[in-house]
């Protein structure tokens, strides 16, 4: 099939418009992911007895089953289940059971990573914070996670490009989202073949990874630099 500039162009446009939605879901899971995620890290350092054994069973509940199952758990199971307690959620946006999947999802990964970067810090700097006077609030909040955040970098930005991924699976529950954009085309028999269209969201996906990539090495530089403090 011979195809056009002008072809390829329409095509990226046409990939192009849904991707402030991608990004939207990617950025609105990230930021609960990571509280959620912080949650859980300090639940397992701390490990009180029964918070410990939920979030044990939570992580390897997420860890041993597919993204796509748990996306048709949360879209089809929970309206049912809150039914039970006369909760009606079957109006709710098809995104916000999307963005509760991919922030649990993510959530369980991003745990192990902060968790990782806390024990890095070490406990000498949590007892020195103790030494002046602080709580473990404070010293938490002004001393471990800002110098977890910096070493946890690398595994975090590891862990947006997979849930930037993950993102591709919203289409299986009617998102038109990139993914669902080119379900759309190739039902719609445009001009150009199946192989082209997949090769412009390949193209997309890896353009975004790249720039991701960007940020977190440049935030990266910037913060071992000591340009930027997170602890103010």
């Amino acid at each position: 099939m011979n195809t056009s500039l002008q072809d390829w162009a329409d095509l990226f446009l046409k990939v192009l418009d849904k991707l402030p939605l991608t990004l939207f879901m990617l950025v609105t899971s990230l930021f609960f992911a990571l509280i959620l995620g912080v949650i859980i890290a300090i639940i397992r350092i701390q490990k009180p007895p029964i918070l410990y054994g939920i979030a044990t069973f939570y992580l390897s509940f997420t860890r041993c089953t597919p993204l796509l199952v748990q996306l048709f758990l949360v879209y089809f199971g929970l309206p049912q289940l809150l039914l039970v307690f006369n909760i009606d959620i079957n109006s709710w946006n098809r995104l916000v059971f999307v963005i509760i999947t991919f922030s649990f999802h993510t959530a369980a990964y991003l745990s192990e990573v902060i968790r990782s970067a806390y024990l890095a810090v070490g406990t000498e700097q949590l007892e020195a914070a103790y030494s002046v006077g602080m709580t473990y609030t404070q010293a938490l909040r002004r001393i471990i996670l800002p110098q977890a955040f910096v070493i946890s970098l690398p595994n975090l930005g590891n862990n947006i490009i997979e849930l930037l991924k993950d993102t591709s699976l919203a289409f299986s529950i009617g998102i038109i989202d990139i993914m669902g954009q080119v379900r759309i085309i190739l039902g719609n028999n445009h001009g150009m073949g199946m192989f082209e269209i997949y090769v412009v969201i390949s193209l997309v996906y890896w353009g975004t990874c790249i720039l991701i990539e960007g940020i977190i090495g440049y935030a990266e530089k910037v913060f071992k630099k000591g340009r930027v403090s997170l602890s103010k």
